[in-house]
């Protein structure tokens, strides 16, 4: 008989989960199912929190139903989610409204008004070790406050998705820091509820009473309900550990709990983040300090536009993934000299809320489809570049990047992001990264609720591989040229913040 152990990832398209064999760190076949979104040209994007636990429910019951899993060897869950989301709920625990997401920037004149509140961006700096980002869960609160009064005044409690999952599990609202550090009333040096980012939302202190209870990351939230070990067919007892944030899960899941791995994510939005033994807090605000989900810190930097910059590109061509990649590789570097601004969701970093997406230097002779689809790959990698800059300008210089991410996929996308970044490259083993993440922390949490103090990296050294098939070295003479044409791309993004409206600076 061999321990398995349940990872589900609940993103912003669709939540997977994946059963992971102790044993030989096995990982099943993984379950997916989509999520519809809510939104508009306000900058909402939202989604109803009961579409997670119907996907989560499906993705569960399809992995559970592979034949070489016993149900009744299941021993922890783990849940990791999109960060930053507000789930409200009301005195009985049932939902308010539908969840607004990281991806909402709705909020931003809530973000602005509330850092400045505080005395401005240097000094919520010194209050949290962050800057108040227009995704961050704090301006959503606030938003609702303003926005929303009668269904404020209902407002009992605020979780994080991840936290909403758990407590469909279990029936219990705690939370964990990782996550907990992405809504931007977390103090990440001192690990607790900032009462004065809470007061400045709602001077009353009700908030305070709104959120749930901190765990150690190695805690269990509790164990199964046994209304849902029952629909699932698992036995009594089953754990959920702590779980974490989609990032904070996905650094588990590719061995980043040491210094040295960097870990960047080609998903719907871009991700660079490390680890670090201690808070790294930029004093320029743009890179989030945030708390691991493994007891330690996760210096991130997040972009809001990857592959929503070639799904909108393949859509308006009317291609298919491969036609796309296709055609992006029969482009030429540079792609003919056409750069775009992917700002198609505002941007998080740099601080760009109001931002729109911008194509540059069209002719008549390079729009064509094969310059644009590269171009989206191009300037959603020029993206993350700037964010590697401002992890490097903190002290972390990556000498080997984990991909990952459905953008991960590609050979010519894994090529430019080599050339651009001119650092090699490679993928994990295993793609569902964040999934295979919470998998790992469960049975962390697992081992050490036995009494078995197996460190994490023990766990990581043996579960997480690398696909060397998959790695990308830098091509001298295209990295020679990136860095020409990324310099062209920032001075393009200096001439366009003059049209974007106010937003946050540290001037």
């Amino acid at each position: 008989m061999t321990d398995l152990f349940l990872g589900i990832d609940s993103g912003t398209q669709a939540t997977k989960a994946v059963v992971v064999d102790r044993r030989d760190g096995r990982l099943f076949a993984a379950g997916s199912f989509p999520h519809a979104l809510i939104e508009d040209d306000t900058g909402k994007r939202e989604q109803e929190p009961a579409e997670w636990i119907r996907a989560a429910s499906r993705a569960l019951e399809a992995v559970l139903s592979h034949p070489d899993v016993d149900r009744g060897n299941v021993r922890a869950i783990g849940v990791s989610g999109q960060q930053h989301g507000m789930v409200a709920l009301d005195r009985e625990g049932k939902v308010i409204r539908p969840a607004k997401l990281w991806c909402d920037t709705a909020t931003a004149e809530e973000a602005q008004w509330l850092t400045d509140q505080l005395g401005g961006p240097r000094r919520t700096l010194r209050l949290i070790g962050n800057s108040i980002a227009v995704g961050f869960t704090a301006s959503k609160i606030l938003w609702l406050k303003n926005h929303e009064p009668d269904e404020y005044e209902r407002l009992a409690c605020v979780l994080l998705p991840h936290d909403y999952l758990n407590y469909w599990l279990t029936g219990q609202k705690r939370c964990e820091y990782g996550d907990a550090s992405g809504t931007a009333y977390l103090d990440v040096r001192n690990r607790n509820w900032s009462k004065e980012v809470l007061g400045a939302i709602d001077p009353s202190g009700r908030l305070l009473d709104c959120l749930p209870e901190i765990l150690e990351p190695r805690e269990p939230v509790g164990t199964l309900r046994r209304e849902v070990a029952v629909a699932l067919q698992l036995p009594e007892g089953v754990l959920v550990s702590s779980g974490g944030g989609d990032n904070m899960m996905a650094a588990i899941g590719t061995g980043n709990v040491t210094p040295g791995v960097v870990t960047a994510s080609l998903g719907t939005s871009g991700t660079i983040y490390a680890f670090s033994p201690h808070p790294v807090v930029d004093p320029q605000g743009e890179l989030a300090a945030f708390c691991s989900s493994d007891g330690n810190w996760l210096p991130l930097v997040c972009t809001m536009n990857v592959t929503v910059s070639t799904e909108l590109t393949r859509s308006l061509l009317g291609l298919d993934v491969r036609s796309l990649n296709r055609m992006a590789g029969d482009a030429p570097v540079g792609s003919g000299g056409i750069l775009l601004l992917p700002y198609f969701h505002g941007e998080r970093t740099p601080a760009l809320p109001n931002a729109r997406a911008t194509l540059y230097g069209l002719t008549g002779t390079n729009l064509l489809a094969g310059n644009l689809c590269r171009a989206a790959m191009e300037g959603a990698t020029f993206g993350l570049r700037y964010g590697l800059d401002v992890m490097k300008r903190n002290g972390i210089d990556p000498k080997e990047i984990r991909l990952v991410g459905g953008g991960a996929n590609s050979p010519l996308w894994r090529q430019i992001v080599a050339d651009v970044f001119d650092c090699p490259v490679v993928c994990p083993s295993t793609r569902e990264a964040a999934a295979l993440g919470a998998a790992l922390q469960a049975m962390w949490c697992y081992l050490g609720q036995r009494g078995e103090g197996t460190p994490l990296k023990e766990i990581t050294d043996a579960c997480v591989g690398l696909d060397r098939s998959s790695l990308a070295e830098p091509e001298p003479v295209h990295a020679g040229r990136y860095s020409e044409i990324y310099d062209r791309y920032l001075k393009l993004n200096e001439i366009m913040k003059g049209m974007y409206g106010s937003d946050i600076t540290f001037s």
